[in-house]
Formats: C-alpha cells, structure tokens, sequence
C-alpha cells in the first residue's frame, strides 16, 4: 500500500465514528478527496458523496460504510459508574476487561469496562459464557455521580480504544475494519479512476448507519440514483481455528478481493469482475452469497425502481471485536479490481440479465 493512502487508511481508524456520529471521519474523508473530485457534497444524512466525471454515463455508485459498532452512554449511577447500550451488533462476551474511549462533547474520556473478579464469584457463576450489557460497567475513575457528569452525558458514544498496529508485515489489526476498510477501498477506487479516461459517472459514498440498519446506503442510492451499484464491505476470513468453511465458504487473509454472487449480485456485473480480474491478473476469490446480503447492496439493489448491485468484500478475522485483523494488499487489490471495471463501462453497457 503507497505511504498516502496508507495515511488515510490509518487516521480512519484512529478516528471515532459510531453510527449515527460519523462527522469526524466523514471531515477526513473530505479533506483527502477534493484534490481528486469533481464535487464533494455531504446530505442531510451524513452521507458524504464523492463525485468523478458527473455528466458520463452509466452512473456508478460505490458505497463504503464509515460507520462502525459502538456503545451508548444510558445511565450514570451514584457512584459514578456508567451503563451502556450497544450501537449495531456487539458481543457481549468480549466486552469485560476492554479500554474503551466515551467520545464526550468536551473531549475524549478514557475508561475501562469492569466486571466482577473471578476471585469474587460464587461456584455457580465461574465459567459461565453468558455475559449481559446490564452485568458490565464502565469505570472512568469518577469518585461520584456528580464527578461523571461533569466530563460525560447520557447518549455520549463510546468506542474500543482506538488505534491500528501492524501484524507481520502485511496484515493489520485494529478495532472497525469493520467498515473503514469499503470506505478506504471506495475512495481509493475513486483516486486510481481519476487518472483513468471514464466514460461513466462515479460517486464514491462513505455511507453512514449501515451497522443500525443500511440507512445511509438507502438515501444515498435515492438521491445519486445510480444504474450501478457496488458496495465494499467485509467478510469472515475462514482461515483460522474459529471459523467453519462448511458455513461459510473457504475465504483467506491475502488471497484477494472475494466477488459476490448470488442473489443480491447482478448477474452481468459479477461477470464483468470476474472477468476483469482474469485480464488483469488482480488476486480473487469467489464468494456465494445466496441470499440478500447484510450490506449496503441490499438497500441499493431495490432502490426505486432497481439498481445493477455488486458487493466486493475484503476478508476479516475477529469480526465486531476489539482486534479485527485484515491483509492490506486485499484492499488494494479490490481498489484496483472497482477501478478497472468501471474504466470498462459506457452508455452501451447493459446489465439486463439475459
């Protein structure tokens, strides 16, 4: 990965964006792509619209949820002790003894999420795999209620302690690959077209609240109303211990971008991936995906009256915990894969099934 795009890469991760409070990555985001857009407009939503070449055609939107899992501030106890609520899909069994920040309008606070000591448990509690929201704390080190609140609020966000490292020298662990890593790869896709000669119109999106229901990627499509669109997001890496590739396919850290097909996929722009990785010689894996997708091509593919949807997936061990692990040459390979399909679409292209 060039050094530039790593940078970017990097200050996503170590920036906060729960959904629904996806502003500061969504402000580095605009920050980096200007110099290579034609326009760069954020909606009402919070969805910040990269645009390429606006006047060609087919339009071609490619999504990227910026948004990632988290926690909510629901209540401050006397003691200064605070409990939480989960944004998007979070584990409960993974959450005790983690460093997490409460992303406080006056600033980032630290704390750390407590749970009874072994040593302090009844017989009939130890080993127990169950863990509620409502058994787990987070301690900020405020001696009372009225301490707390002077640095956090009921409905503050809190993520894991955020910060990227790098594992061997190709593959990095951080908390929300989950989804920095589409919209990295969507903007990414989006510099490497631009020094291309389109036919197409591109609008890269960094789409927010996909991990509370899809709904960025749902007003984003509405308002682009693209004839093609891909999303980026991630899928279970299948090879480590954990995984069952009988479930789920045989997906590998480092093989290469994973194509999509299924029902949520046009058939013709599946084709046109396979097709173009073939040619260009970009690293792949196929992926069955038979049924509508948890993605952001879901909500593209029935917006108004139908889009061409495709879904390109990085693969990610650990998914939705604190040490997600992703290969960094797979996101580039899905970059240049978006990149060089496209740069083959004009007016005459047609993605009717046949």
């Amino acid at each position: 990965m060039r050094a530039e795009s790593y940078d970017f890469f990097k200050s996503m991760l170590e920036t906060p964006s729960v959904s629904g409070f996806e502003e500061p990555v969504a402000r580095i985001v605009r920050k980096r792509m200007k110099k290579y857009a034609s326009s760069i407009e954020t909606d009402v939503h919070g969805n910040t619209i990269v645009a390429l070449n606006p006047k060609g055609k087919p339009r071609v939107l490619l999504a990227g949820h910026c948004d990632q899992i988290g926690l909510m501030i629901q209540h401050i106890n006397d003691e200064g002790f605070l409990h939480f609520a989960s944004v998007g899909g979070i584990d409960p069994t993974v959450l005790p003894g983690s460093r997490v920040t409460v992303h406080a309008k006056k600033g980032p606070v630290e704390g750390v999420i407590g749970r009874k000591p072994i040593h302090l448990m009844k017989q009939e509690e130890r080993g127990q795999g169950k863990v509620e929201l409502t058994d787990l704390w987070i301690d900020i080190g405020a001696k009372d209620k009225a301490t707390a609140a002077k640095q956090v609020s009921v409905a503050d966000p809190v993520t894991y302690k955020l910060g990227a490292q790098k594992l061997g020298d190709h593959l990095i662990t951080s908390p929300a690959l989950d989804n920095k890593v589409g919209c990295y790869v969507v903007m990414e896709a989006l510099r490497l077209a631009s020094t291309k000669k389109l036919n197409c119109s591109l609008y890269a999106v960094a789409t927010v609240q996909e991990e509370i229901g899809l709904r960025g990627a749902r007003t984003s499509a509405y308002g682009v109303d693209p004839q093609v669109g891909i999303a980026v997001d991630v899928t279970h890496a299948t090879d480590n211990p954990g995984a069952d590739k009988r479930a789920v396919g045989d997906v590998r850290l480092g093989a290469g971008a994973v194509i999509e097909r299924g029902a949520n996929i046009n058939t013709a722009l599946c084709d046109a991936f396979l097709a173009t990785a073939k040619k260009k010689k970009i690293a792949h894996q196929l992926s069955a995906a038979p049924n509508a997708t948890p993605t952001d091509a879901n909500a593209i593919q029935i917006s108004k009256a139908g889009v061409a949807a495709a879904l390109i997936s990085v693969p990610n061990r650990y998914m939705h915990t604190q040490v997600e692990v992703c290969h960094l040459d797979d996101l580039d390979a899905c970059a240049k894969l978006i990149a060089e399909t496209v740069a083959t679409f004009n007016s005459r292209t047609s993605f009717i099934p046949k």
